[in-house]
């Protein structure tokens, strides 16, 4: 019998357009800040709200004083979400967006572009010790956590950085990108991360200089590689260092893409070890084994599939060192098991949400892992988003 899709119950007026006026407080994962409406406020249109009220709002800064416009929530909703339209008593970090198409009403893609370059580098360095601390369960004393700081990487304007960027074509020529949280397309004339102004999907051939050493990689168009101009050579250089492979040690690069990570790692343990990539997309497991099989290692194995089925069911051997690069969700406690299983002396984890490491992090001291080293880096200037690197041992 068909399940039926039930109607969501109504929770009650929609507070979208209302306006109040706050003090915007702490930043928050995901490209906010933290407000909040008191109970008994008055919107900048004269009703009222029921009670106090959490709002993420975007286009804010610590400690302004600034209108909120709220863009989702209904009266019974634990929390809203706004934009600041209207900033009263502005941050010294703050500036004006280098592009048009930034804040309220414009183009999603990029957050912070209000944000000072190094007041940007101090948001991200509060999100990644927050994440650390909340969801990891280090202290807050920690030298790891006190010592954290997102490094920059590129251009100090931190424009002209995105390899790709995935536009929606409107025909005659014209191209947009899609406003945050919605479908609704904004009509853009240049897009001022993007590497060359207006181009599309990217190459198929991707050449990487890092640790000594040039290496082409194929991928497919729309297939995942790095955003970030500098980022596979940053990312492979940073790898290589923190792990310290020696010759004849065996690698076990998961989430492994086409192979960026197996190849350079490869390079360093030499013709007789054995490399194993396991990538959940087919496409790309394809190419790493074209692209590994010009590598120096004399045992390279990839395996296509979902990477806790697979080491489920396979290479159960240990391995001295591991890399994972997953998705924005992180490996999650059945991965960080199966990876403990093999007993690697070091683990490299390459994240790109500082939330799912911390969580993934927090599994592996609970299995015996300790964290010895985190590196940050902003490889997506004017977005809210951040690169990490966290090296384990047992």
């Amino acid at each position: 019998m068909a399940r039926r899709n039930r109607p969501r119950r109504p929770r009650g007026a929609s507070a979208v357009g209302q306006r109040f006026e706050v003090v915007v407080g702490p930043v928050a994962h995901g490209g906010h800040c933290v407000a909040r409406v008191e109970e008994s406020q008055d919107s900048v249109e004269g009703s009222r709200t029921l009670r106090d009220r959490v709002v993420f709002v975007r286009h804010a800064l610590p400690g302004e004083r600034a209108v909120v416009e709220i863009t989702e929530g209904t009266e019974r909703d634990r929390f809203w979400r706004g934009n600041a339209v209207e900033i009263l008593e502005p941050s010294a970090a703050r500036v004006s967006a280098p592009c048009e198409y930034a804040g309220p009403g414009g183009c999603g893609g990029c957050d912070l572009q209000h944000v000072s370059r190094s007041g940007q580098l101090d948001w991200k360095t509060m999100v990644v010790r927050e994440q650390l601390v909340r969801l990891a369960g280090m202290s807050a004393d920690d030298p790891l956590v006190t010592g954290l700081t997102v490094q920059t990487v590129g251009p100090d304007d931190g424009l002209r950085w995105r390899s790709r960027t995935r536009f929606v074509h409107l025909g005659q020529g014209r191209l947009g990108l899609r406003a945050y949280r919605s479908h609704q397309v904004v009509e853009v004339d240049d897009c001022l991360i993007t590497a060359e102004p207006m181009v599309g999907a990217g190459r198929e051939v991707e050449t990487v200089t890092a640790a000594g050493r040039t290496h082409e990689f194929t991928r497919a168009l729309d297939g995942f590689w790095q955003p970030h101009v500098e980022a596979p050579r940053v990312l492979v250089e940073a790898v290589v260092e923190m792990l310290g492979p020696k010759l004849g040690e065996s690698v076990l690069d998961l989430y492994g893409g086409v192979g960026l990570f197996a190849r350079f790692l490869g390079d360093e343990v030499g013709p007789d070890a054995r490399v194993v990539l396991i990538e959940g997309d087919r496409i790309a497991a394809g190419h790493a084994r074209g692209n590994l099989a010009r590598g120096a290692a004399g045992s390279t194995s990839v395996a296509a599939g979902d990477v806790e089925q697979v080491l489920g069911q396979r290479y159960d051997e240990p391995f001295d060192i591991v890399v994972l690069d997953p998705p924005r969700t992180g490996a999650k406690r059945a991965v960080v098991e199966q990876v403990v299983d093999r007993a690697p002396r070091a683990v490299a984890y390459v994240a790109c949400d500082p939330a799912a490491l911390a969580r993934d992090l927090k599994s592996f001291a609970e299995l015996g892992y300790v964290t010895r080293e985190i590196r940050a880096y902003d490889l997506f200037p004017m977005t809210h988003h951040v690169e990490c690197i966290a090296l384990l041992t047992r």
